[in-house]
């Protein structure tokens, strides 16, 4: 028989990773929740036409990276790519703008794209969308929101705000004629994937990675110089509140982000730890889509971090998230094991801040003692004939260098009440 494997781009998170998955899920829904946002789960299918109308039949996303399907009844429908056309469809659809301002998500996101380190076919993206407030203190507030995680994380060192202003559509449209008169006068010098851009996307131009398409564009004509007054008063106050914060950023004139829905203000997280792959979290303006999908015009504001890739920026910090347990529970045979099998499930039950394992299926007492080393816990709770003749059980600590001893019922409990005590407090 053959043996089966995972899709080419779509990759299994093995249990030894999970726990850096856990924490970064736990602590982004401690900071999303104390920011007084709520959660929304949409589906992992739409409509295609969804997606096309809201990123832009002419990006890469919509051109060349969807999983797009026809259903029995001929409707277009495709994997969702983003998190952010879905959550205002929702919006709109259930007439939530305007009671539920403040929304997150999580969960799997696709692009048919060339699978390599960072970047998937099946990827997680954390996204947070708030809806209704047109000043700049909403975009600062993302951003604070988005360093209270990093240093929850431990990583806002190793992470920098990259910043623009993109401007309205209209001094957008006068941006792109401009630049693109310019490029069409360097066209022979500009890589193959901007040669193709330029007909259909010349601002993503600016962003290449090529060094001789970066040469170009440095001589391009700059954005700032087409900007409309309110987007470039926008952006001045949004600098003044990040200042004031004493959030430190790097003004990036030629980010412009992917996305066709974006307005006014961009950014990305980005950090020098993950090679080529380094952007972690990015986001903007986006005030036009809500309208754009039969909505009342509302403006609106979020970001999405991308979570495989803070897992790597984690992992090559050296974080370790291993949920240890507290006790391993030992039996000496199976008379023992009936007995140490109801005092495990009465511990988990009376005790539920412990992590409680029990070793099943026999072995040696020296291979469960192995067992429960490997296992990572802080003490083994073991019984045998002595225990059971005597009703007690003894406790070995496998962390430290106290002795072991015996305990009747009540010393049992007050080990376990000051064991779960400690766990608290090393969780805090």
């Amino acid at each position: 028989m053959s043996q089966y494997r995972a899709v080419r781009g779509m990759v299994d998170v093995l249990p030894d990773e999970t726990p850096l998955w856990q924490m970064l899920e736990q602590t982004a829904r401690d900071v999303i929740g104390a920011h007084g946002y709520s959660e929304i789960r949409t589906p992992l299918v739409e409509r295609t036409d969804l997606f096309a109308r809201s990123i832009g039949e002419v990006t890469d996303i919509v051109e060349k990276e969807m999983y797009s399907f026809a259903d029995r009844n001929d409707e277009g429908l495709s994997l969702r790519p983003e998190g952010t056309a879905s959550t205002v469809r929702a919006m709109v659809q259930h007439n939530l703008i305007q009671s539920a301002q403040r929304v997150w998500y999580m969960g799997p996101m696709f692009r048919y794209e060339r699978p390599q380190k960072g970047r998937q076919r099946q990827f997680h993206q954390l996204g947070v969308e708030a809806f209704g407030v047109p000043t700049p203190d909403q975009d600062a507030e993302l951003l604070l929101l988005c360093r209270q995680w990093w240093r929850r994380l431990g990583i806002d060192d190793v992470v920098t705000l990259e910043l623009n202003t993109i401007g309205s559509a209209e001094s957008r449209h006068a941006y792109k004629q401009a630049l693109t008169a310019y490029l069409r006068q360097h066209v022979e010098s500009l890589d193959e994937d901007s040669q193709r851009r330029l007909a259909t996307n010349p601002l993503r131009i600016l962003d290449s990675k090529s060094a001789a398409t970066q040469n170009v564009v440095a001589g391009a004509p700059a954005m700032a110089r087409f900007l409309d007054d309110e987007s470039k008063a926008h952006h001045d106050q949004l600098c003044e509140l990040l200042g004031q914060a004493g959030l430190s950023f790097v003004a990036n004139p030629n980010l412009v982000r992917g996305l066709d829905y974006y307005n006014k203000t961009v950014f990305e997280w980005t950090t020098d730890r993950l090679g080529a792959q380094a952007t972690v979290c990015g986001g903007g303006r986006y005030d036009g889509m809500v309208g754009q999908f039969g909505g009342k015009a509302t403006p609106a504001a979020g970001f999405a971090a991308g979570l495989e890739r803070l897992v790597m920026l984690l992992q090559s910090l050296e974080v370790d998230a291993l949920d240890h347990p507290d006790l391993y529970v030992i039996s000496a045979d199976s008379n023992a094991l009936s007995q140490a099998m109801l005092e495990a499930d009465r511990i988990r039950t009376e005790f539920p801040g412990l992590r409680v394992v029990q070793h099943l299926g026999g072995a040696s007492l020296k291979s469960q003692f192995k067992r429960a080393d490997k296992s990572g816990a802080s003490w083994a709770m073991v019984y045998g004939p002595d225990e059971l003749a005597q009703g007690t059980v003894t406790v070995k600590p496998l962390r430290t260098n106290e002795e072991q001893t015996s305990l009747d019922r009540g010393a049992l409990n007050d080990f376990l009440h000051r064991l779960e005590r400690l766990a608290s407090d090393i969780e805090e």
